[in-house]
């Protein structure tokens, strides 16, 4: 449903103020609660016991020195060595799983298949059968944002190899994993990998490659995704039964004002983010609209053929049905206005939409300028997912709240956040009929923020980072969450 009839039918629907009241309908018995982390940003250990450098090993230690205090991920939480103790926090707080990544470099040093490392493997088989003789459910992103820096040498997801190459990765984690896991998720957040990495170059590994290599990381994501999917269908599924979904990062796009412009400037938006990036994957191809933007773009700019890469009519078959969760990533909310006289020499995934974003002064503002808290922009987001893809499954992988504030345990704002957002989410389960089937909040304890360094503070334990202990105290928020998961309620009295 990528038709400009189909977006105007949508037009802007808000919400009455009566939605703004907190739903006291309980959470359904097997709806999921947990918290994430992911590996660079928690584990530390970044040379112990046989493992390879990453791409963001490799920034931090030779920079450009971009990060926050040139901080490091190099001991980060400690947690390479305190899975127990992180363990021991998730058993207290009652979650049901928790989503953790891998460390590709740690289990395979040079990134490839051919040398594996024992004691990454004995690392993680050791985290997961802690959750599991804890009751709580590992669920396992395969790549966030640490690519093997010998790979990134080879180019990374510029390299056509890469499909085979990760494919490679993930049959070894479904063979030594996959008995005990049932939940896997290949790859963590397309925009800051693609869009960021190798587009307007602000995160590892900091390729400039506006509008010509973010679309190449794109395509080769996503058919290194079905690659996964694929052998995990064939060689595991039968065996072991579980899922294998894949990770979106995705603000809500509203249209600014009910103008058809605005409107079709919104949804352009949207597609720009789930047209390439969950399109391929539920129906073989990008979007329509996408593909006819940034081909008619390229024509203007003198390309002989569209800077997005097409899909093979064989990879079109590959991929569709390659998805079963869709993963949503989801903190904020931001306005949509079409561009008046859009730049044509312009390139890449942030002007090929044609359109202006910005965040409106009315809305509540938090330790970061890119995260303002917009709880209704949830609800919209997962209807319009729901309408657009046949109401598939959804969980939410990450949504939470930052601070900067040095040590903050009375973390007020942050449980207004979650619980604002989770009230949305259960009127998005109860009043328009959205498939989500669990919720993770992110973060489980403050950790390596990126470029941010340990500036931003998203966790509900505080982690002291000045410590050798790297001790971790709970906040106001882990009391709060812990009471939700026990009751499955968000206020004081539930009803049925």
């Amino acid at each position: 449903m990528d038709q400009l009839a189909v977006l105007i039918c949508f037009t802007v629907f808000t919400f009455t103020t009566a939605d703004d009241a907190v739903n006291t309908k309980a959470f359904p018995k097997d709806f999921k609660f947990g918290v994430a982390t992911a590996s660079y940003q928690i584990e530390g250990g970044w040379n112990e016991d046989g493992k390879g450098e990453n791409i963001w090993d490799h920034l931090v230690h030779n920079g450009p020195f971009i990060i926050k205090h040139n901080d490091t991920g190099d001991i980060a939480c400690d947690s390479y060595h305190k899975y127990k103790e992180d363990v021991r926090m998730l058993k207290d707080l009652g979650v049901n799983h928790y989503r953790f990544s891998i460390s590709w470099s740690r289990l395979l040093p040079t990134g490839f298949a051919n040398k594996v490392n024992p004691a990454g493997v004995q690392y993680y088989k050791s985290l997961i059968k802690e959750l599991k003789a804890n009751g709580i459910e590992p669920f396992v992103t395969l790549y966030h944002w640490d690519m093997p820096q010998p790979i990134q040498e080879l180019g990374g997801f510029l390299n056509d190899n890469f499909v085979d190459w990760f494919g490679d990765y993930a049959e070894l984690c479904f063979k030594h994993f996959g008995d005990e896991v049932s939940n896997w998720l290949t790859f963590n957040e397309p925009i800051s990998t693609c869009q960021q990495g190798y587009g307007n170059a602000v995160k590892a590994p900091l390729i400039h490659s506006p509008g010509i290599g973010e679309y190449i990381c794109g395509k080769n994501m996503m058919l290194a995704h079905a690659r996964a999917w694929h052998i995990y269908n064939d060689k595991f599924r039968s065996k072991q039964k579980g899922s294998v979904g894949f990770v979106v990062d995705s603000l809500w796009y509203e249209p600014s004002s009910n103008k058809t412009e605005d409107v079709h400037a919104a949804e352009m938006k949207r597609q720009f983010v789930w047209g390439l990036y969950i399109n391929p994957l539920i129906n073989g191809d990008h979007s329509t609209m996408v593909k006819e933007q940034i081909a008619r773009r390229s024509k203007q700019q003198g390309f002989k053929r569209s800077r997005l890469p097409e899909f093979t009519e064989k990879e079109q078959k590959y991929l569709k049905g390659t998805l079963d969760v869709i993963g949503l990533n989801h903190y904020s909310t931001v306005l949509v206005s079409a561009q008046e006289k859009p730049d044509p020499s312009a390139m890449g995934f942030f002007v090929d939409c044609e359109a202006n974003e910005w965040k409106s002064d009315d809305w509540e503002k938090s330790g970061s300028d890119w995260l303002r808290v917009v709880p209704w922009g949830i609800r919209k987001l997962l209807k319009w997912i729901k309408d657009n893809f046949n109401n598939h499954k959804i969980i939410i992988t990450e949504n939470g709240y930052s601070d900067r504030e040095p040590k903050l345990l009375k973390d007020d704002r942050r449980i207004h956040y979650i619980k604002s957002y989770l009230s949305n989410i259960r009127d998005a389960m109860e009043k328009d009929g959205v498939n989500v089937i669990g919720y993770t909040l992110w973060s489980l304890m403050d950790n390596f923020e990126w470029t941010s360094g340990y500036t931003e503070k998203l966790g509900i334990h505080h982690v002291d980072f000045n410590s050798s202990n790297r001790t971790r105290t709970k906040k106001s928020s882990a009391e709060f969450y812990k009471k939700v998961i026990a009751t499955r309620c968000l206020a004081e009295k539930c009803t049925a």
